[in-house]
């Protein structure tokens, strides 16, 4: 039987009663209105002086029992997509590590947006100029499933949980950030340096701006992917993390409403992605409510467990 990989201690740090109350954080948003779905003009920002932890979660949409074609194929309608600057490399794939339970493979494309080159160890091993970072969750004699993936160079995360019993697989669709963001062309978490530990499925992130981060996947199942991140100090003057998406129209979209929880109320407030005005919040979500015909399964996020 499948048993979701998790981190006890970690887990507890987050759930567990009696505990200090959760720290609130300002979410600015600063979406733009696009016709284009394959641009992402959703940005969601998070600030607070003090936070130094918090969990990313990736979880299913409430669509996901309803879908019976997944659509994952890229629409380009309406759009005009003039910002990639098209820095040529010389492609390849490398396996950095790989056991009867994790593949890890670094991959460097033809082009990439930006020229800049990060190292990434994995054990004893290091490498520079990939463009994505993989992770592949080994089951039985089922092929290894991709449930995360990171682009080192803008510091994006794409998660995506196991996928339900009806689907082959499930896609991503929404990005996170994580670190001290800065707008170069779009906003991005410029890293120095990557250490991935495969034992403990843990990352080390080391930030151009100064500063480290502990990033360790805490959860994996067919509910969610579980990210529990420790800043090595709070993040001033700038947003400590973010998610990145696309919107067009609640039918096109990978994230449609945002969802948050102001400290001591007792209840939810919501709001259309477009029209969200920015708040305080313990908790935040980007959701989606009906099915979209644009990556139809891609999961939704959460941030919780935001503490100083």
């Amino acid at each position: 039987m499948h048993r979701p990989l998790l981190v006890a201690a970690t887990l507890a740090c987050f759930a567990a009663p009696g505990l200090a109350a959760p720290a609130s954080v300002r979410i600015a948003n600063e979406s733009v209105a696009t016709l284009c779905a394959e641009e992402d003009n959703v940005d969601l920002r998070l600030h607070s002086p003090a936070v130094r932890r918090f969990r990313v979660e990736a979880t299913h949409p409430a669509v996901i029992g309803t879908i019976v074609q997944d659509i994952t194929a890229p629409d380009f309608t309406d759009c005009t997509i003039t910002d990639k600057a098209d820095f040529r490399f010389t492609p390849r794939t490398v396996v950095m590590h790989e056991d009867d339970r994790l593949k890890v493979v670094g991959i460097t494309f033809d082009k990439f947006w930006r020229p800049e080159q990060v190292p990434v160890t994995v054990g004893s091993r290091t490498e520079n100029g990939f463009h994505l970072f993989q992770l592949f969750l080994k089951h039985g004699t089922a092929a290894p499933y991709e449930f995360l993936v990171m682009y080192p160079v803008d510091g994006y995360w794409r998660l995506k949980p196991r996928p339900p019993a009806h689907l082959p697989d499930i896609v991503y669709g929404t990005s996170a950030l994580i670190g001290p963001i800065e707008v170069m062309q779009r906003p991005v978490v410029n890293l120095s340096a990557i250490r991935f530990d495969p034992a403990t499925m843990t990352f080390q992130l080391s930030f151009r701006a100064g500063g480290s981060a502990t990033v360790k996947v805490a959860e994996i199942d067919q509910v969610r992917v579980a990210l529990d991140v420790t800043l090595e100090r709070p993040v001033s003057g700038g947003p400590f993390a973010g998610l990145r998406s696309m919107y067009v129209t609640e039918t096109n979209a990978d994230g449609a409403r945002v969802e948050w929880r102001a400290a001591g109320a007792n209840r939810w407030q919501e709001a259309p992605v477009m029209d969200f005005r920015g708040g305080e919040g313990i908790e935040m979500k980007l959701t989606r409510a009906v099915p979209s015909r644009h990556n139809t399964s891609a999961p939704d996020y959460r941030f919780i467990g935001f503490a100083d």
